[in-house]
């Protein structure tokens, strides 16, 4: 009989293991935040409400319906961080180091989750390269922390300054975009904060780029020792906010609720730091309800393609889209590859690209076209607001409070298909299907498109 129950134990593959994970730390996340002692109030802010928060931290997005910096506790406020850093680095990254701490054995079975999580290609090493990505982490937001109490403690004094630079530090590592300067004004006030903008930006694009590219970076320093995925996720980041910071410049340029009425350098560092911010991060440092409706569109672009794999942020992934748009080229070419930098992209690469953008694509118009059905707000900031929780980047052009309960269900269940990724997701929700014993291909025949 022991023999049997074993036999029927539920064996999870590692995408549902990856669901179920961060399922459950939003629960309990949302279990704590629904205390009264989460609150500045002392009273519950409500489960719908705190499952809302702790979801958005989980996944690193800073959409809000409370205000962190002065709605919610120190205790509270604690819980948000702590989500934030395990939502960033990934739930197994920080079992491992769990594990590690305790000196407990990490198996098989654990690393294939970890391999699934990181979307790492090789089993072999997984572990060696968890750490790595914990030191890197760390270090990188410790001096990230240390760039921003220069400006934070002479602002709020020592111990309040210390406070607000770790807790920016990792939210921006994290591509979290939450923040505790009150009455929701985020860095409107520092627009043009030369070492604020840097600070954040900075952190912002690291923890972006994706954990494997940072440490590729560090061991060859030459750009042709650089891996493809490595080669391609700078260049495109690169193109992707220059463009973008060129556009909002030129756009918002003589708008008086944005960028009009700063100087020079104020209007380019508001420019570049939207262009940066909505490439998952979430921070704002002008009014995204007073941007034209060009520039929420663009703005809608750039969240929906998000940052690169294996990183801090979410969205499609800049690869994802790049390896689209060369296959599109190739096409165009007459070529059957989809080839970069004298290398051949694999077919069933392309194919995943695909499924994942086709994937994405569907969910952001379903929840885009149920929103408009239930709220009053422009179409344009509905879109704004559905590819902001599904790129998990958190900016919003209204407050995310006064949305029924519905659209707030719909926008955590945005923000938790965004971050775990929809194909992962999608792959985790499906029935397992049985293996073919044979081999069975059927005959080809063409159909006719475009």
């Amino acid at each position: 009989m022991l023999g049997l129950a074993k036999e029927k134990r539920i064996r999870l593959i590692p995408t549902q293991v990856l669901v179920l994970g961060f399922a459950s730390i939003i629960i309990v996340g949302a279990i704590l935040l629904a205390l009264p002692i989460a609150s500045s109030a002392g009273k519950s802010i409500g489960f719908l409400n705190a499952v809302f928060e702790a979801t958005s931290a989980v996944c690193v997005t800073g959409l809000v319906v409370v205000d962190t910096g002065r709605d919610l506790s120190l205790f509270g406020q604690m819980v948000i961080i702590t989500l934030i850093q395990i939502g960033g680095l990934g739930f197994m990254t920080m079992a491992t180091l769990v594990f590690l701490i305790l000196g407990k054995r990490i198996t098989l079975r654990e690393r294939l989750v970890i391999q699934e999580a990181l979307n790492e290609f090789n089993l072999q090493g997984v572990v060696r390269l968890t750490k790595s990505i914990i030191g890197i982490t760390f270090l990188i937001e410790g001096i990230g922390a240390m760039v921003l109490a220069t400006r934070f403690i002479p602002m709020y004094g020592l111990v309040k300054g210390i406070y607000y630079s770790i807790f920016h530090a990792i939210s921006a590592f994290c591509n979290a975009g939450f923040d505790i300067m009150g009455d929701y004004k985020n860095f409107i006030e520092h627009t043009d904060d030369f070492i604020i903008n840097f600070a954040l930006m900075s952190l912002i694009i690291l923890g972006g780029l994706g954990f494997y590219v940072l440490l590729d970076i560090s061991r060859n320093r030459r750009f042709r020792k650089w891996s493809l995925h490595t080669k391609l996720v700078v260049c495109v980041t690169t193109a992707l906010i220059g463009l973008g910071a060129l556009f909002f410049l030129v756009v918002e340029f003589n708008n008086p609720g944005t960028l009009g009425n700063y100087s020079w350098k104020g209007k380019f560092l508001g420019a570049l730091f939207q262009s940066v911010t909505t490439r998952t991060a979430g921070f704002n440092t002008i009014d995204q309800a007073a941007l034209t409706d060009a520039s929420k569109f663009m703005s809608t672009i750039l969240m929906l393609i998000g940052a690169s794999s294996a990183s801090t942020g979410g969205g499609i992934k800049t690869t994802t889209v790049t390896v689209l748009l060369l296959t599109v080229f190739s096409i165009i070419r007459g070529k059957q590859d989809t080839e970069i930098f004298g290398r051949r992209i694999p077919g069933t690469v392309v194919r995943k690209a695909l499924a994942i953008v086709t994937i994405n694509l569907t969910i952001f118009i379903m929840v885009s076209m149920i929103l408009s059905l239930i709220e009053s707000y422009p179409l344009i900031d509905l879109l704004y607001e559905t590819a902001s929780a599904l790129g998990t980047v958190g900016l919003a052009t209204f407050y995310n409070n006064a949305l029924s309960s519905v659209s707030k269900i719909l926008i955590i269940l945005s923000m938790f298909a965004g971050r775990v990724g929809p194909l992962t997701l999608t792959l985790a929700l499906a029935m397992r299907l049985s293996r073919d014993k044979g081999i069975l291909k059927y005959p080809e025949e063409k159909v006719m498109v475009g």
